[in-house]
C-alpha cells in the first residue's frame, strides 16, 4: 500500500525535521510483515511530500503466527492475512514514525505543537460502507475528505464500484494528530487486523485518540471496528472513553458471534444459557467425545475442555482466525501432554465430507445453520447426518417469533444470518431431515419463555436410532 503526505508550509522541507526522516534519503524499515519504505517524491520550500510504501512478503507474515497457533498446513500461507493491507499500513506508519506521533521535534518544537496545512492521500483503500464512512470518520476531525469508489473494472461498468476508495484528507491539523487518526481509522475503514487482538488493544487505542477519539461523533463506531466487535474490549474502551469527557457512555453493538439485536444484558444471558443447555444435554445422553461443528473463537470449546466427562473435544471452523483465537482461548501451548490430546483444532466446510468429522459420539451445531445459504443445507445434512453420524447431533437457531420482542428490529437478528425460522418450520425441517437420515429428533426451547412466541433459541436433539 502506499500513503502520501504534503504540505504546504513553508518551508515545505520542515516536514523532514517533523518526521525525523531526511528528504535526501531512501529509507527502509523491516518489518514482521514485510518492509517498509520512506521517501520523498518531491522536497522544495513551497511544497515538500513523503512517500509511505508498505510491501508484505507473505512467507515472513505466515512465520509471525504465535506459539500457541495450531498447524493448519497450507492454510498458514493461503489465508487473510496479508489482505489486511489497512492494519499493515496502519501498524508501519505507527513504527516508521513513532516519534512524530508523540509529537516531539527537538529542532521544531513550535512546529510540531502548530496545525499545518496538509494532504494525506492514499490512492486504493478498503473501505467498508463506502465513501459515506470515510466522511463520518474524517470529518468531525477538520478533514476536507474527497472518497472517489474505485470501479471493479473500467471496462465492465455495469459491474458497478469495488468496496475500495482513493482517499484524500486536506486540512490544518498537528501533525502528530494526523498521524494517529490515520493509525486508528484506516483499518478501521477496513474493518479487519492482521494479528490477533488481545487486551492491550485498548491501551493502544486510548493512546493514538487521547486527543481527538473522546470527542468524535462516531467514537463508538470507531471503537466497535478498531477492536473487531469484541463487545468486552469495547464496552472497556467505550467506558473509559466516557469517564473522559463526563458521559454515561452509550450502548454497543454485541460481539460477532451474537445476534445485534438484542440488548446486552439479555445478549449475554442468552448466551449463556445457550452453553449450559447444550452442555446439560450431552452429560444427559452421555456422549464421551464431542466435535463442536462451526466452533467460532471457542467459548463453548473451552466449556467442554473444562468438562472432565469429555475424553475427546474437537472444534472446527471454515476461519483460521476463529481457530487461532480458539487456540489462545484455550491455552494450547501450555496445556500437558495428556491434556493436549484431548483436544484438536481443525479447518473444515461443513457442507464438504471430511473423515476428521467421523467417530464422535456427539456434534454441536450451535448458531451455524442460519448462517448457510439455504440451497446449501442439504450438503451439510448429508455431510453430518449422512456421512459423519454421530449418535446425538445439537442444533441451536433462532426462534424468529421471539424477535418480536425486541424493540426496534427490522429483519433479522444479525447481518450475516441467511434465515431465521420460526418454531414450525425449523421443526419441519429437522423432522425430514431426521427421517431422511435415520435419526429421531426431540425439541427444546432455550431462553425465557414467551407464552406466544417461545423462547429466543431453539434447540433439536437428534438421536440415531
Amino acid at each position: 500500500m502506499l500513503l502520501t503526505l504534503t504540505t504546504t508550509h513553508r518551508p515545505a522541507t520542515d516536514l523532514g525535521h517533523l518526521l525525523h526522516k531526511h528528504p535526501d534519503r531512501v529509507q527502509e524499515f523491516a518489518q514482521s510483515f514485510g518492509t517498509a519504505t520512506v521517501l520523498y517524491p518531491e522536497a522544495s520550500d513551497e511544497r515538500c511530500t513523503v512517500a509511505l510504501l508498505v510491501e508484505i512478503d507473505p512467507v515472513r507474515l505466515a512465520r509471525t503466527a504465535g506459539r500457541g497457533t495450531p498447524d493448519f498446513s497450507l492454510s498458514q500461507y493461503v489465508n487473510d492475512r496479508s489482505y489486511a493491507a489497512s492494519s499493515l499500513l496502519g501498524v508501519a506508519l505507527a513504527d516508521v514514525f513513532s516519534t512524530a506521533r508523540r509529537g516531539r521535534s527537538d529542532s521544531r518544537q513550535h512546529l510540531a505543537d502548530a496545525p499545518l496545512p496538509l494532504e494525506v492521500h492514499v490512492p486504493v483503500l478498503p473501505c467498508r460502507g463506502g465513501p459515506e464512512i470515510a466522511h463520518r470518520l474524517f470529518g468531525p476531525l477538520g478533514w476536507s475528505v474527497t472518497a472517489t469508489p474505485v470501479p471493479l473494472d473500467d471496462r465492465f461498468p455495469a459491474w458497478g464500484d469495488s468496496r475500495y476508495v482513493s482517499l484524500t484528507l486536506t486540512g490544518d491539523v498537528r501533525l502528530a494528530d494526523a498521524l494517529n487518526q490515520l493509525h486508528v481509522l484506516l483499518p478501521v475503514l477496513d474493518e479487519a487486523k492482521h494479528y490477533w487482538q488481545g487486551d492491550d488493544e485498548v491501551d493502544k487505542l486510548l493512546r493514538s485518540g487521547e486527543t481527538w477519539l473522546a470527542g468524535h461523533p462516531e467514537r463508538e463506531l470507531v471503537t466497535r471496528r478498531y477492536l473487531g466487535r469484541r463487545t468486552t474490549l469495547a464496552h472497556t474502551a467505550l467506558t473509559r472513553l466516557a469517564e473522559l469527557d463526563g458521559s454515561t457512555g452509550s450502548s454497543l453493538a454485541p460481539a460477532e458471534d451474537e445476534e445485534v439485536a438484542q440488548p446486552p444484558e439479555q445478549r449475554v444471558s442468552l448466551n449463556a444459557q445457550r452453553h449450559e443447555a447444550v452442555l446439560a444435554t450431552l452429560l444427559e445422553l452421555g456422549a464421551g467425545s464431542v466435535v463442536d461443528l462451526g466452533c467460532g473463537p471457542g467459548q463453548f470449546l473451552a466449556r467442554l475442555v473444562d468438562e472432565p466427562s469429555f475424553t475427546r473435544v474437537a472444534g472446527v471452523d471454515v476461519s483460521t482466525r476463529s481457530l487461532r483465537t480458539a487456540a489462545r482461548r484455550l491455552h494450547l501451548d501450555t496445556l500437558s501432554e495428556r491434556q493436549a490430546a484431548r483436544v484438536n483444532l481443525f479447518q473444515g466446510a461443513l457442507t464438504y465430507t471430511d473423515a476428521r468429522f467421523a467417530g464422535f459420539d456427539a456434534a454441536v451445531l450451535m448458531e451455524v445453520i442460519e448462517h448457510v445459504d439455504p440451497p446449501r443445507l442439504a450438503a451439510l445434512e448429508r455431510v453430518v447426518l449422512g456421512t459423519a453420524r454421530p449418535g446425538v447431533v445439537l442444533v441451536t437457531t433462532p426462534n424468529a417469533e421471539y424477535n418480536a420482542n425486541y424493540e426496534g428490529l427490522t429483519g433479522m437478528r444479525h447481518p450475516d444470518h441467511r434465515f431465521e425460522w420460526d418454531r414450525a418450520t425449523f421443526q419441519r425441517w429437522a423432522e425430514r431431515a431426521a427421517a431422511e437420515h435415520g435419526y429421531e429428533v426431540t425439541f427444546r426451547g432455550i431462553g425465557d419463555v414467551d407464552p406466544a412466541r417461545g423462547t429466543p433459541t431453539q434447540m433439536a436433539v437428534f438421536r440415531r436410532g
